[in-house]
């Protein structure tokens, strides 16, 4: 079915028509016409099969008419990442080119100030991340009654964040006949049950089984020993054979992590760059935009470039780390093989992962192919030769330094030398000392008192002598005389 057929406005063929788009993906075919009839859906659909634009593009044919007010934002798009709310926003840019629409976008890491002369100006879409969008709120800057349409992308990626109570407390301050629409990869039971707080008679749109893979990802497991260097080494490995011209996503559970494969990377020589929460957010968009043109060939990630990311191009992921959630593992080789294209999904696993591995097979219904790889040496199993050449020359020493050395094995000598004596058995000729046993107490000392003053005067005293005050020791400043007031 052509785009034309499906009920878009002469505006949106166009701009559709200008990107080099000619036929819709099945969620676009599905959900767009329940879209432009004004229903609540609910898409599923793999990642990479174009359900941004199956809410954008209808979006856009529905703003045609109507004008936005101040701080009244007529639509409202929650995203759970800021690479993914600007990414929707180049989707508006897109295929808004007919269109004069204000798109507004808040996100954190940009200033306040520049995001309120925009919602002060009036936007007709707003694309937010929930926090920045409550802070906005409590601020005074924005009001969430006239919003027509509410699209909620990733509700799975918003459950593991954390940001459901901010969803639920959104939804509540949105008119209640807005429409609703919802759309990810996956939809655990805790989204099924806010779907059905939140959506009136919704439209469930399917067009893949739940949490699977597409066909055009070629998947396969490398075992690993649990030594991080032997990781490394193969991961090394799997990007030399993957070719000089592929590009590919390496992902890793922990942020520390990211930096230490972008780092070790980096010594070997790749074109390397790194991509995680704790980056600026012009570093973060700038990365992106470098990976996007080519500049950068691999790319270091922990699982905020896991969701919705479109970068068509991308050939590889490698999985550094086996994800700890099963549906992290589906929307992270789904950065892959998008749009029908072929790709290849490499996952690296040690005894530790077996746990994580069952789920994820257990989720998809199948296993994953296993590929054994070659022994390889590497920093930790160095031949001894290597690593004698590895070690540095010693340097000649000094006049100085053999004459310290001198002293201290001399001294080291008379050491040993005492210990020895203390240590060689009693000569015949020799006299015993007169020692007592251990347990005897009819010792010459006579027996220490209790509460007996241990002061330096002790021993010129006799023990039934008894101390009064300062004994014969009297401070000097006791002996100055005393000048009374006078009267």
């Amino acid at each position: 079915m052509p785009f034309n057929e499906l009920g878009l406005s002469e505006k949106v063929l166009a701009a559709v028509d200008a990107a080099g788009y000619k036929e819709p993906t099945p969620i676009q075919t599905q959900s767009i016409p329940h879209v432009l009839e004004r229903r609540d859906v609910i898409g599923i659909a793999q990642t990479g099969t174009g359900k941004t634009a199956s809410f954008v593009l209808p979006m856009l044919s529905l703003l045609e008419r109507g004008r936005a007010r101040a701080r009244m934002p007529r639509t409202l798009i929650l995203e759970p990442t800021r690479e993914l709310a600007a990414q929707v926003e180049e989707n508006f840019v897109r295929y808004g080119t007919k269109h004069n629409l204000t798109v507004a976008l808040l996100i954190g890491g940009v200033s306040f100030a520049d995001q309120e002369r925009k919602l002060d100006r009036g936007a007709d879409v707003l694309i937010a991340t929930p926090g920045r969008l409550l802070d906005h709120f409590e601020r005074g800057k924005l009001l969430l009654t006239g919003v027509e349409i509410l699209v909620i992308d990733e509700a799975d990626r918003m459950l593991d964040m954390g940001f459901i109570p901010d969803i639920e407390r959104i939804c509540k301050l949105v008119p209640f006949t807005r429409q609703t629409l919802f759309f990810s990869a996956t939809m655990p039971p805790e989204i099924q049950k806010l779907t059905g707080q939140f959506l009136q008679n919704p439209v469930s749109v399917e067009v893949a089984k739940r949490s699977s893979t597409a066909d055009t990802v070629a998947q396969r497991l490398v075992s690993s020993p649990q030594n991080p260097k032997d990781k490394r080494a193969i991961l090394r490995r799997e990007l030399r054979d993957a070719g000089e011209n592929a590009n590919a996503i390496v992902f890793c559970n922990r942020k520390r992590d990211v930096a230490t494969i972008h780092r070790s990377l980096q010594r070997h020589g790749f074109n390397v760059g790194a991509l995680h929460g704790d980056l600026d957010q012009r570093e973060r968009m700038a990365t992106l935009a470098a990976f996007r043109a080519g500049t950068i060939a691999i790319l270091v990630a922990s699982d905020v470039a896991a969701r919705g990311l479109d970068i068509p191009a991308v050939s590889h992921v490698v999985n550094f780390d086996v994800p700890t959630h099963p549906e992290d593992y589906v929307h992270r080789i789904g950065r892959t093989g998008r749009a029908g294209r072929s790709g290849a999904a490499v996952t690296i696993t040690t005894p530790a992962d077996t746990k994580y591995l069952a789920r994820i097979e257990e989720m998809l219904g199948k296993p994953i192919p296993r590929a054994e790889i070659e022994e390889e040496p590497t920093d930790s199993a160095a031949a001894p030769e290597e690593r004698k050449a590895q070690k540095p020359p010693r340097r000649r020493k000094g006049a100085k330094a053999k004459e310290t050395e001198a002293a201290v094995e001399a001294a080291e000598a008379d050491v040993e030398s005492s210990e020895a004596t203390a240590r060689s058995p009693r000569r015949q000729d020799e006299k015993p000392r007169d020692e007592k046993p251990r347990g005897d107490k009819s010792r010459d000392e006579k027996p220490r008192e209790a509460g007996r003053r241990r002061g330096r005067r002790d021993h010129d005293r006799e023990p039934d002598e008894q101390v009064v005050g300062f004994g014969e020791h009297v401070p000097p400043f006791l002996l100055r005389p005393v000048r009374r007031p006078l009267t």
